[in-house]
């Protein structure tokens, strides 16, 4: 997707090291019925968990395939608002529930698309049904939950595994801790959020923007 390889682009940060323990899916290999089941249940508990949340705000990591590193500020309101405010990058990403916009004040432009077409989707997508297109990839920790979410009918829409940990505070008992997308060209980027605030205020201009033009410097 163009939006994510731009700001991988932009990255300047120093080289962020970590990766997800993450083995082969679920579909390589050949589940038995009380397996398949279980995956069922897990994928209800992470859709409960997702929609259980009312406003998130955290710290975000964002890392692109050559290590990287973006830091910034995430505001989540369901169902559908996000934005990512970026601390040395003059740009924004926001969704207001129907299209995730890119901000770039650096060189004036705005590019758009509709939610359901972002990797995004898989999170702010109301249309987008987890238990359809998702599946349990297994993890090295009872504690960690993962799940790929992707279109076999679309392969042209990235593919995001969104990984959780287990949390009794959380909403729904799990904590999205981070997710990965994966495009049709292998660009990888994940996103690792840290410091999550449930449940904080969040108002609609949160998720307004001045549209490019005049002043080059980003909005606060």
């Amino acid at each position: 997707m163009e939006l994510l390889k731009h700001i991988s682009h932009k990255a300047m940060g120093a080289a962020y090291v970590g990766a997800l323990v993450v083995s082969a899916p679920v579909a390589l290999l050949a589940p038995t019925a009380p397996a398949m089941a279980q995956s069922s249940d897990v994928l209800n508990q992470a859709v409960r968990a997702l929609r259980a949340i009312t406003t998130l705000k955290a710290d975000v990591t964002q890392t692109d395939r050559n290590g990287q590193s973006l830091e910034g500020e995430l505001a989540w309101r369901n169902p559908g608002n996000i934005r990512f405010d970026y601390t040395e990058e003059n740009m924004l990403v926001v969704s207001n529930g129907r299209t995730l916009s890119f901000v770039d004040y650096d060189v004036q432009q705005e590019q758009r698309w509709p939610i359901r077409n972002s990797p995004l989707g898989a999170l702010l997508d109301p249309d987008r049904d987890l238990t359809q297109y998702g599946r349990v990839v297994p993890t090295n920790s009872p504690n960690v939950i993962s799940i790929a979410v992707e279109d076999p009918e679309r392969p042209e829409f990235p593919q995001i595994t969104l990984i959780f940990v287990r949390k009794s505070s959380a909403p729904g008992g799990l904590e999205l801790a981070s997710w990965v997308s994966l495009d049709s060209q292998n660009t990888r980027t994940t996103i690792r959020l840290r410091n999550h605030r449930y449940g904080e205020a969040i108002p609609d201009s949160t998720f307004s923007y001045r549209r490019p033009g005049g002043s080059s410097r980003r909005p606060r």
